[in-house]
């Protein structure tokens, strides 16, 4: 799937209208996971990857795209690859000598669900008093 193919969030869910956050306070386990996928993403190596992976025609990239743009060793993009794996970001496939990424649409919508504001028109996205 390519990042022209993902689905705007919200559209056809009226329960992602808004931030989890505006609607209810976010439970323990909840906050742990995102704050460790925001913590990945929070390294300016990590957050490109994440980026070159998504905007990578057909949606995939092999590792071998992924080496060049950088100016790091491979074992360190191995390292930022695999934090991206393990918090929920990425997944990932071995076929034959390489393994390629993809973005997990997923995990991004819980990022964007928790970021996103409340319509214009409810008084708690102007400001909260009138």
């Amino acid at each position: 799937m390519s990042n022209l193919e993902l689905a705007v969030l919200g559209q056809d869910d009226p329960a992602l209208c808004c931030s989890p956050m505006v609607r209810e306070p976010l439970g323990e386990d909840a906050a742990a996971e995102l704050a460790r996928m925001f913590k990945a993403l929070a390294d300016p190596v990590r957050l490109r990857l994440l980026s070159l992976i998504a905007s990578h025609e057909g949606g995939e990239a092999c590792v071998c795209d992924l080496t060049g743009p950088f100016d790091v060793s491979q074992p360190t993009i191995s390292h930022h690859l695999k934090v991206l794996r393990d918090t929920g970001l990425v997944g990932s496939e071995r076929r034959g000598t390489w393994v390629y990424y993809w973005v997990l649409p997923t995990a991004l919508a819980k990022l964007s669900s928790l970021l996103r504001t409340p319509d214009a028109a409810e008084p708690a996205a102007a400001g909260g008093s009138e």
